[in-house]
């Protein structure tokens, strides 16, 4: 199979290496002349995450990449995919499949990325989408994990996942490329509630949440809609009517998976969302960045490398082989707890350890924030 990848930062590179080195396909890899990422690539060959293949054919030559391949996998930023499909389409591409690699809306219309494609003039049984929770520096370091391929032709997605599954990455079949495309998960980043951070509802048709961390509510989880609409499958209720999402949502999660409803578990997450509706609630996230900013550069003060070099949110990583490259993070976070402070274990790029071991510390600030603390007592 003859591939071409559009983009070569950084899962683009992944991408174009995996290509390659796994499934020993014949790959070109393209960057535009003077960008970043593809200058790296082509003086030294290699970047922070992959060393090339020397079978990759990486160019800056984007007519050569377009006609010269079957199958064309796009990785670049998915705000400027429309403006690079108007220089794509001018050579012939009615015969080439496209794969996208990014998740988002179009910000100026709202619209997913396959819809953009479709409006580019490519085939709806020409485009899919690869996603998935896989992690660039596990899978160079031969730890498998699953991804998905989606794709509005069943015989495309078929096609896809087993031209591209191997020991190393297994595919799963999307049934809802709307879902798989842009589905979102905050997680614990809640701190969206009170405005502080980029709202993912105005972007994703469904959001999913947990309750605790930084929302303080108990254990437990949330799905969020905007706004509802009839299902992508077209199931229908006894009586014919087309369902709509909601509903869809509803019955899989009570009675099909939920079991029986905790009362005290309902009545604690109503506490939860009260509180996030107060004013006081949006001070608190805002001073728990500030604490995270705070500890963060007390950490770099001292000589700790912060992963991504600081944070916006939350949370930050802390890579302990700057300092201590004897020390594991299981072995750091067990001398925490011990006293009673809490820090999690967690792998950091290019990590040599296992998940069980890891590199890594991740800390936190929503606890220590709710107890009064500010920046001052970041740096004791």
């Amino acid at each position: 199979m003859k591939i071409s990848v559009l983009g070569c930062g950084r899962w683009g590179s992944f991408i174009a290496w995996y290509q390659a080195t796994v499934l020993k396909n014949k790959v070109i890899s393209w960057g535009p002349e003077g960008e970043y990422s593809y200058e790296v690539l082509k003086n030294t060959g290699k970047n922070e995450y992959v060393t090339l293949d020397k079978s990759i054919d990486l160019t800056c030559d984007l007519k050569r990449a377009v006609t010269e391949s079957d199958v064309i996998i796009i990785s670049i930023s998915s705000q400027g995919l429309r403006g690079f499909m108007k220089k794509v389409t001018q050579y012939p591409v009615s015969d080439k499949t496209f794969v996208l690699c990014m998740k988002g809306i179009e910000e100026s219309t709202g619209k997913r990325l396959s819809e953009v494609m479709l409006e580019s003039g490519i085939s709806k049984d020409k485009i899919a989408v690869w996603v998935g929770p896989g992690h660039i520096q596990a899978f160079t370091q031969g730890i498998p994990n699953c991804m998905i391929v989606d794709a509005y032709s069943e015989e495309l997605k078929i096609k896809l996942a087993n031209a591209f599954k191997s020991n190393l990455i297994r595919f799963y079949y999307g049934n809802d490329i709307i879902g798989t495309e842009i589905g979102a998960a905050s997680k614990n980043v809640m701190g969206i509630a009170a405005g502080v951070l980029d709202n993912p509802v105005k972007y994703a048709h469904i959001v999913t949440s947990t309750t605790h961390k930084t929302l303080r509510g108990p254990r437990g989880g949330i799905i969020l809609m905007g706004k509802d609409f009839e299902n992508p499958w077209g199931l229908t209720t006894p009586k014919g009517a087309v369902k709509m999402m909601s509903q869809i949502i509803n019955s899989a999660v009570f009675p099909g998976i939920q079991g029986g409803p905790l009362e005290h578990v309902i009545a604690a997450k109503a506490v939860a969302f009260g509180e996030a509706l107060q004013p006081e609630y949006k001070e608190y996230q805002r001073q728990v960045r500030k604490n995270a900013a705070a500890m963060a550069e007390a950490f770099a003060k001292r000589g700790y490398k912060v992963v991504s070099g600081g944070t916006d949110n939350h949370l930050m990583l802390i890579d302990l082989r700057t300092k201590f490259p004897e020390l594991t993070g299981k072995l750091a976070e067990r001398c925490l707890v011990a006293a009673d402070i809490t820090a999690n274990k967690n792998m950091v790029p290019f990590d040599s350890r296992s998940p069980f071991l890891t590199s890594g510390l991740r800390f936190g600030t929503p606890a220590i924030t709710t107890r009064g603390l500010k920046e001052d007592k970041m740096d004791c």
